[in-house]
């Protein structure tokens, strides 16, 4: 795994009416600090990314559907430089993925249905100087094809 990410398995609490499912709490090894929380939408097959953040970390948590996340370690004094992990979240794997300053990341809703993905960062985003960096999800910058794998 990449040097810094951190992944936290998310504990699913179901009962007669529902379920509960904690993503961060301030008292969990994983957490920093809170910037903000948000909600991003990717409809099936669509790639978003890839971005980087030079502050902030993000913690991705797949709350519906499922996410393939993938990192790319473009830090080039990390003992993974250019190493490149895939998670797959969401419904079937519930966890939350900490992603640490110069690690592009970008992710693709896998299957039939959405993918709902929620960010709890560790900075606010600043609309007029924004801490994000951006290739296109084709890039060859990149060595990573984000093809439907069949086997």
């Amino acid at each position: 795994m990449i040097a810094d990410v951190k992944v936290k398995t998310l504990k699913v609490i179901p009962d007669e009416r529902g379920r509960l499912m904690e993503i961060l709490r301030t008292d969990d090894e994983v957490f920093r600090k809170f910037g903000q929380i948000y909600l991003t939408v990717a409809y099936p097959g669509v790639v978003k990314g890839w971005h980087y953040h030079k502050v902030q970390y993000d913690n991705f948590a797949c709350v519906s559907g499922m996410i393939k996340l993938v990192l790319y370690d473009a830090r080039e004094n990390s003992q993974t430089y250019k190493k490149i992990d895939e998670f797959f979240m969401g419904l079937h794997n519930p966890i939350l993925v900490q992603i640490p300053p110069y690690v592009y990341h970008g992710f693709k809703a896998i299957g039939t249905q959405e993918g709902l993905m929620i960010n709890l960062s560790t900075e606010l985003y600043y609309y007029k100087e924004p801490d994000e960096f951006r290739l296109s999800p084709h890039s060859k910058e990149i060595p990573y094809d984000w093809s439907k794998v069949d086997g």
